[in-house]
């Protein structure tokens, strides 16, 4: 049976990472130490923009499946709305996940990011959707995204192609948030190449960490020769399950070998983040007071303080 530390509920402020080890681990000192070993740190609650825009591009990028990039694209954006700000999601998935996760219907649109990135009389305005969450936007996929990748092989500047298009836009968001397929394909480097920043969400399982190594050489790669600028904003443990000796092992090889580099703030598996994806909507609206929900928006006070002020930056 789990318990959950004394005068601490999993979720709340005063446990934003939902611990439920009845013992709360520290060190020499006696500082409480998070899920990843390391201090508690307190972010500070951001201040609303009194301007919105130009906004920072961050891709989510893992070439596995299942480790959690759509549901952290959806509900960090739903999160960072709650901290005031504009954001704006591209589905750059032709599995069409992230607008399955917004209560869209990816087979009823009659122009996504396929028509965006082939077509040169389509605008982005003409592509973008509004979702249930004010502040919260979205450049929506199908399947015909996957006709792009063949496709845009023949294209000049084929690398650069996304950065063009979404580049109208930018000026009235503060994030854009990519959500990337699992591969290392040309639709991944256009995102890549047009992205401020990388995160990468790992599953806290051992073959999610057999593809990071490669992972990182092709961001090395992308960072020589298409866009110098971009940044490993950092990597995210996601279904997290502190009861089990494998995931702990697993997380503490990811803070051995990348640092700092590892958000503190770790997503723990719940059963709320399915259901919030059946019901179309971030789970910070469809259940506000839950872990996953708190998690989240931990997360976003976490990104906010690592990014430079203002939060927003232009290319």
């Amino acid at each position: 049976m789990t318990v959950t530390t004394k005068g601490s509920t999993p979720g709340t402020p005063d446990n934003p990472w939902g611990d439920t080890k009845t013992n709360t681990p520290s060190d020499t000192n006696g500082v409480n130490l998070g899920p990843t070993r390391r201090p508690r740190p307190v972010f500070p609650e951001p201040v609303p923009p009194d301007v919105h825009g130009p906004a920072r591009v961050v891709a989510m990028v893992n070439q596995k499946g299942g480790v959690g990039k759509t549901t952290t694209t959806i509900n960090l954006g739903a999160a960072l709305v709650e901290c005031g700000l504009k954001v704006l999601l591209v589905d750059f998935d032709p599995q069409g996940a992230l607008s399955v996760g917004l209560g869209i219907n990816p087979l009823q649109l009659d122009l996504t990011v396929y028509n965006l990135l082939m077509d040169r009389g389509v605008t982005a305005e003409d592509v973008l959707l509004e979702t249930g969450v004010e502040g919260l936007d979205l450049l929506p996929s199908n399947i015909d995204l996957s006709a792009a990748e063949v496709q845009l092989v023949t294209e000049v500047a084929r690398e650069q192609v996304l950065g063009r298009v979404i580049k109208p836009l930018l000026p009235h968001y503060d994030v854009c948030l990519i959500d990337c397929q699992p591969s290392l394909g040309l639709l991944t480097i256009n995102a890549l190449t047009c992205a401020h920043g990388v995160m990468v969400p790992l599953e806290c399982e051992f073959f999610a960490l057999r593809g990071v190594a490669l992972l990182m050489d092709t961001i090395s790669k992308v960072q020589e020769r298409l866009n110098e600028d971009l940044e490993i904003e950092g990597l995210l443990a996601t279904m997290y399950d502190a009861r089990t000796l494998h995931g702990r092992e697993v997380l503490a090889r990811v803070v051995e070998a990348f640092g700092d580099k590892v958000f503190h703030t770790v997503i723990n598996r719940t059963v709320r983040f399915p259901d919030a994806t059946v019901a179309g909507e971030p789970i910070t609206t469809f259940d506000p007071s839950s872990l996953g929900a708190n998690a989240y928006r931990e997360l976003a006070r976490e990104v906010l303080s690592r990014w430079p002020a203002p939060a927003t930056m232009a290319r």
